[in-house]
């Protein structure tokens, strides 16, 4: 089977992929990622084929849009991405499909590899990496920090509220997606992130029903699979520095704004300051060095990147912004989480935390020094919330989620479409 695999996003988007193609390869199947050149050196050193999908410019230049983390703006932002590199990716699908065995896995964001499918009829699994890619008038996802209550509301108020966002992302990625899809003769795509994103083929959620259970309105050819959970600890070192950090005090509180966030000088301010406040070691994540604080604090350590499966299991907690990766690795380690949800997929896993009681929230413009603080005391002493993040941590240690991801793959491969049965 030849399998091509559509990374779209920052290293958080990224990294399923590879754990995914890894596992695949395994099986012994013929893997190509595609995904932007600032990944070619990871998807090489697994050992995988990569496709180059844009420039390093490319990438960079959207990281450093200031509209990018806007709770509006910033799926615009994203659909003039795709947009551009949109004809690139078509005729890499085009030409894969030519494979009698080829199969496409292409991440929510992956529009053209869409377009694709509905113009030349080729197998595509839609992959989506967080449930708030799935509307639902049960279970509504938290697609804004100011819609928290939002389930709270009856159907009848929530049925409208849907149907405006739903016009909003059709009128935000028109573009990205209908300049395309008029050049091939096709029809307008229409409710973009409510109906069209999901391939009529299969739909995978990469993560477990007990975050996101099923819903009744969601599409019906939905298989969940769990968190996938790499993070590149197979192929990266922890250096001395970091087990001395690590080594030499009690468990830092980890602080990580997101690998593709250029936009966090703030949040590492105020993490330094918490810390000091709280009397705690903090630990701050970032590839961005511009962004850290300009006077260095005691008990304040910097690394641009540490496997969070090497790190999380020895913190206190973690402070993130919501990123699905960032909450499953946390989950995985069982430690209580502070988030500082902002756009796209953040809101939404923020509430999903909370309500498993593993998690608080401050939005952006209550994530000072004085409340980051008082929310780190509160999850580090209580015992209810140690209590949960345990016993969520021991629920994923009994799940194969890239094992049961490739078990999908090859059942839609040969025109199966294996049920949601067993799974936690």
């Amino acid at each position: 089977m030849h399998c091509l695999l559509i990374a779209v996003g920052s290293a958080g988007d990224v990294h399923p992929y590879v754990g995914l193609g890894l596992a695949l390869q395994q099986r012994e199947h013929n893997v190509t990622i595609v995904a932007n050149p600032h990944f070619q050196k990871l998807i090489a050193r697994v050992g995988l084929k990569f496709l180059p999908l844009g420039t390093e410019a490319h990438y960079q230049t959207l990281l450093a849009h200031p509209d990018l983390w806007h709770s509006r703006k910033g799926l615009s932002v994203v659909g003039e991405a795709a947009r551009t590199t949109a004809d690139e990716l078509f005729r890499i699908v085009r030409e894969h499909g030519k494979n009698p065995d080829g199969i496409i896995i292409g991440h929510s964001l992956a529009f053209a590899a869409r377009t694709a499918q509905d113009a030349l009829g080729l197998r595509l699994i839609t992959l989506h990496l967080a449930p708030s890619c799935l509307y639902s008038l049960h279970r509504t996802p938290v697609l804004h920090p100011l819609l928290t209550n939002i389930n709270r509301l009856p159907q009848l108020i929530k049925r409208p509220l849907l149907a405006l966002g739903d016009l909003a992302a059709d009128h935000m990625l028109d573009a990205a997606i209908n300049t395309q899809r008029r050049s091939l003769g096709l029809p307008r795509a229409r409710h973009i992130t409510s109906q069209w994103w999901h391939s009529p083929n299969c739909v995978i959620g990469m993560f477990p029903t007990w975050f996101a259970p099923v819903q009744p309105d969601w599409p019906s050819q939905i298989r969940l699979t769990g968190f996938p959970l790499y993070d590149e600890s197979d192929t990266t070192n922890t250096s001395p520095e970091i087990e001395k950090f690590l080594s030499d005090g009690d468990p830092p509180v980890i602080f990580v704004a997101g690998s593709g966030n250029r936009q966090a000088k703030q949040f590492f301010q105020t993490a330094a300051d918490a810390c000091r406040k709280l009397g705690v070691r903090g630990l701050l994540l970032t590839p961005h060095r511009d962004q850290l604080p300009e006077t260095p604090t005691s008990g304040i350590g910097h690394f641009d990147y540490i496997p969070f499966s090497r790190v999380l299991p020895r913190a206190a907690a973690l402070v993130h912004h919501g990123g699905i990766g960032s909450a499953a690795q946390a989950l995985a380690a069982g430690i209580p989480h502070l988030v500082r949800p902002m756009t796209f997929d953040q809101p939404d896993n923020a509430v999903r935390l909370c309500e498993l009681g593993v998690a608080n929230v401050l939005t952006p413009a209550r994530f000072q020094p004085e409340a980051v603080a008082k929310n780190l005391e509160h999850l580090l002493g209580s015992t209810d919330v140690g209590k949960r993040c345990h016993a969520l941590a021991l629920q994923l240690q009994c799940t194969n989620a890239l094992g049961r991801t490739c078990d999908i793959v090859e059942a839609v491969a040969r025109g199966e479409l294996p049920s949601n049965d067993g799974l936690e």
